[in-house]
């Protein structure tokens, strides 16, 4: 079983965020240009939140807002559920399950070090589960 660690070893080392002063269209534009559907909400490096798309449509589409005159404080995610570096994905898939969210910051002594999304949860598992057929064809033919 995989580990929160492993799966961050093979994605790319770049933490994406935005300021809590930033609008929400400068956050919606950053998301776009690294086709992601979530970003941190950090200032001087610590975690005020998270802002996802979800975020935005519940907060600024259906409330009538604007994304140009809103800020990201004002409509985050802050409280935010982590994941240390050891969990193994099946935690993670558990937890995004039950808490009902789609990206999991993952923290290490104090900081953040990553984030991963249900998609990487998901291309994992399906790894996983492809390799034990293989062996299991393997063992069968064997």
């Amino acid at each position: 079983m995989q580990t929160v660690r492993q799966l961050l070893e093979r994605k790319s080392g770049e933490l994406i965020s935005v300021s809590p002063d930033a609008t929400v269209f400068q956050a919606l534009q950053t998301m776009a240009e690294q086709d992601i559907g979530a970003v941190l909400v950090m200032d001087m490096g610590d975690v005020l939140g998270i802002f996802s798309e979800r975020d935005y449509a519940r907060r600024i589409v259906l409330q009538g807002r604007t994304s140009a005159g809103t800020k990201v404080r004002d409509i985050m995610t802050s409280k935010v559920v982590y994941v240390g570096p050891q969990q193994s994905v099946a935690e993670c898939m558990a937890l995004m399950t039950d808490k009902h969210f789609r990206h999991l910051p993952v923290m290490e002594a104090g900081r953040v070090i990553g984030m991963l999304s249900i998609g990487d949860l998901v291309r994992a598992t399906i790894e996983e589960q492809q390799l034990v057929i293989e062996q299991l064809v393997n063992y069968i033919r064997a």
